[in-house]
């Protein structure tokens, strides 16, 4: 199983810790997350399903682009970190 983390900013509404998911792609990764978490799907993406514009995945240490990432292949090495992107002036 793939292992998934989310950032300190996004730990209010998901997993404090890392946790193994199972799953054949990063966006089947995020699915199971649903049961157990289910705000942080709102957060990560948007009403379309696509990855929002404030998140960045990284899979396996190197960040992704949003708009391919859900379908990115993943196996039971695989680490996948989201963060909330900051921005600002």
């Amino acid at each position: 199983m793939a292992t998934i983390a989310v950032t300190s900013h996004l730990q209010a509404v998901g997993p404090a810790d890392p946790l193994e998911r199972p799953g054949n792609t990063v966006g089947d990764v995020i699915a199971t997350l649903d049961r157990d978490f289910p705000l942080l799907r709102g957060y990560i993406l948007d009403d379309q399903g696509r990855v929002r514009r404030h998140i960045a995945v990284f899979v396996d240490g190197a960040l992704r682009p949003r708009d391919t990432v859900l379908s990115e292949a993943v196996d039971d090495a695989s680490e996948i970190y989201v963060f909330q992107a900051l921005s600002g002036g």
